[in-house]
């Protein structure tokens, strides 16, 4: 593909260190997507897992053309509209878009493809999210967001407190890593073009817990919902997943998994701002604080890290930005 010809025009980009163009050539559109960081997992793993994702009948932007040597690739353009920008219409019926997100989480998870040739022909695998993988990320929160309210001569002993709480939730989580998790499910990641649902943002798809992806969706920290549509979605998903999960395992699972993805998420986003001077991120930080609360106050196995955490910080200190 030859870009001299294109018009180019840069275009918003995501937390990660990729950089999206659009380019314009004759009357065909397409995006650029740079990654000159991690242009490993940004470049090569993106197009296997939406090489995966295509095979399986799920959409997901194609490859066009690539030249990973000067650390680009082209895909298909799909627009700027996502399922995000359809909810934040006042009249929109959330629900019957959910029910067309969840048929797409199903199909999704029962991809049982773990192997693909990436573009340079060798084999990409998907890797499993480990016990230690979900610690690391729930470490971010301690790494990052702690040092900014927490004492300097009581950072360690508040540190080890933490991560004892964090493993005792860890290991009480039930289910196998044997589902197909995309990691980053939610509606911002959920693009919308000629009535069809297409799924990006899928480089970080590990084979995990199957309540992962739904936690992600359900406790999305960048969209308010209230609790009677949050208690619909989950119950809408387990009607369609009846027989094959445990109700038990899978709302004991869904309540961890969505307490240590969103402990993650404060982390991820206070890096984003001291590291990366991407400060966007941090008023989004109070409403992850209300989830991690809200799924604390229903359920005792969260008593001490409830406990724990409203002991160190304070309601001042969970609503700042």
């Amino acid at each position: 593909m030859n870009l001299d010809s294109a018009k180019i025009k840069s275009i918003k980009g995501d937390a990660s260190f990729r950089k999206f163009y659009r380019a314009k050539i004759k009357k065909k559109s397409f995006i650029i997507v740079l990654a000159k960081k991690e242009k490993k997992k940004n470049l090569l793993n993106y197009d296997s897992i939406n090489k995966i994702l295509l095979k399986n009948k799920i959409n997901a932007p194609k490859l066009v053309f690539e030249n990973f040597d000067k650390n680009y690739m082209v895909i298909q353009d799909l627009g700027n509209k996502t399922v995000f920008d359809i909810f934040k219409k006042k009249k929109v019926n959330k629900v019957i878009i959910y029910k067309k997100i969840l048929n797409i989480l199903i199909k999704m998870q029962d991809i049982k493809l773990r192997k693909i040739k990436n573009f340079k022909n060798n084999t990409y695998k998907i890797p499993v999210y480990s016990k230690k993988k979900i610690f690391d990320e729930a470490n971010l929160f301690l790494k990052w967001y702690t040092p900014q309210f927490i004492k300097k001569n009581k950072l360690l002993s508040f540190r080890r407190e933490l991560k004892k709480n964090i493993i005792y939730l860890i290991n009480k989580i039930k289910l196998s890593n044997n589902t197909f998790v995309h990691r980053d499910f939610h509606v911002s990641n959920l693009m919308i073009k000629k009535n069809k649902i297409f799924l990006i943002d899928s480089q970080d798809a590990v084979y995990g817990n199957i309540a992962y992806d739904l936690a992600s969706l359900i406790d999305d920290v960048r969209l308010k919902t209230s609790e009677n549509i949050k208690k619909k979605i989950y119950q809408i998903y387990y009607d369609l997943r009846l027989k094959s999960i445990n109700k038990e395992n899978f709302k004991n699972d869904f309540e961890i998994l969505s307490i240590l993805r969103n402990l993650k998420v404060i982390g991820v986003f206070t890096r984003l701002a001291i590291r990366d001077n991407k400060k966007k991120y941090l008023k989004l930080i109070p409403y992850a604080w209300k989830l991690i609360e809200y799924r604390m106050n229903n359920n005792k196995i969260f008593f001490n890290l409830k406990k724990f955490l409203e002991k160190n910080f304070s309601k001042k200190v969970r609503l700042k930005k």
